[in-house]
C-alpha cells in the first residue's frame, strides 16, 4: 500500500551510504521533507559526508566511514531531521518557463499521444503546457529532470521498445511523469516536443541547470523561434532567467 511514513526510516545502504525514507509514494509532502533535509544536509557541512543524491521519496546520503561512524551519522541526521519538524523552513522556489517546439521532427511522439487519449495535437500541447510541473528528482542521466505531475488526461505509458538515441532538449511524457534530455541518450519516454535550452554543462557551477524543488513551464514556440534561441544558446549569449517566490 502507497503511503507516507509517519516518522522517518533510517536504512543502511551497503557499507558507505545511509537512505532516509519518508514514504513509498510520488507526493508533494513527501518529496518536500526529501528536499528540505537535503539542502540543511548540505549547509550542516557534515565532516564525512560525500555526497547526497535526493530522490521522489528518500535520501541517499554517502559517506567516508574512516571519518565518521555510522551509528554518529545517524544521530547527526536525526536530529538535523527534528529540527526540520519543529521549524519548517521558510519555502522559497524557482520558478522556470522552457520554451519547446512540439511535434514534426521534434515531437515524433505527439500524434500517438493524441489518438491514445482521443485529443487533437493542439489539445495536447495546450494540456501540457498549461501546467506547472515540480522538479521532483534530477537523474537517469546528469541533468535530467524528472517533473510531475502530468495531467491524467495525457498521462501514457513509455514506448514498447526505448529509441537508441533522443536528442538533447527532447521533452517526453512516460507516465504521470515528465521530463527533459539533457544530452542525446537512449530512452523509452515518449517524445512530444524539443527544447533549445540547454540543461547541463560541467563547467557550470552546479552543472545542471535545474534542482529538486524547482517549478517548470513549458512554452509552446514555433520551428522559426526554437532554431534563433538554439543559435543564441550556442553563441552563449540566451540566459534562462527564473523568478523565485
Amino acid at each position: 500500500m502507497e503511503h507516507i511514513y509517519p516518522s522517518a526510516r533510517y536504512l543502511p545502504f551497503g557499507d558507505t551510504a545511509l537512505v532516509v525514507e519518508f514514504g513509498n509514494i510520488i507526493d508533494l509532502t513527501v518529496n518536500r521533507k526529501v528536499i528540505a533535509l537535503n539542502e540543511a544536509i548540505l549547509e550542516a557541512n557534515i565532516i564525512g559526508v560525500e555526497e547526497t543524491v535526493p530522490t521522489y521519496r528518500s535520501l541517499l546520503i554517502r559517506y567516508n566511514p574512516e571519518k565518521i561512524a555510522y551509528e554518529h551519522l545517524v544521530e547527526q541526521i536525526k536530529e538535523i531531521e527534528k529540527r526540520l519538524r519543529d521549524t519548517p523552513p521558510p519555502k522559497k522556489t524557482r520558478k522556470f518557463t522552457i520554451p519547446v517546439v512540439y511535434g514534426s521532427i521534434y515531437g515524433p511522439d505527439l500524434k500517438d499521444v493524441a489518438e491514445y487519449h482521443g485529443l487533437t495535437e493542439n489539445q495536447v500541447v495546450e494540456i501540457h503546457s498549461r501546467k506547472e510541473y515540480r522538479v521532483y528528482m534530477i537523474g537517469f542521466v546528469a541533468g535530467f529532470p524528472y517533473l510531475g505531475e502530468v495531467p491524467e488526461e495525457i498521462a501514457t505509458p513509455r514506448l514498447p521498445t526505448p529509441r537508441l538515441k533522443v536528442p538533447a532538449g527532447s521533452v517526453g511524457i512516460a507516465e504521470r511523469q515528465t521530463g527533459i534530455y539533457p544530452c542525446e541518450a537512449p530512452g523509452g519516454w515518449r517524445i512530444i516536443g524539443r527544447t533549445p535550452i540547454k540543461l547541463f554543462d560541467a563547467d557550470w557551477r552546479p552543472p545542471a541547470l535545474l534542482k529538486p524543488g524547482d517549478i517548470v513551464r513549458f512554452m509552446p514556440i514555433s520551428e522559426e523561434e526554437f532554431k534563433r534561441i538554439e543559435e543564441l544558446v550556442k553563441s552563449g549569449a540566451y540566459k534562462l532567467e527564473f523568478r523565485e517566490e
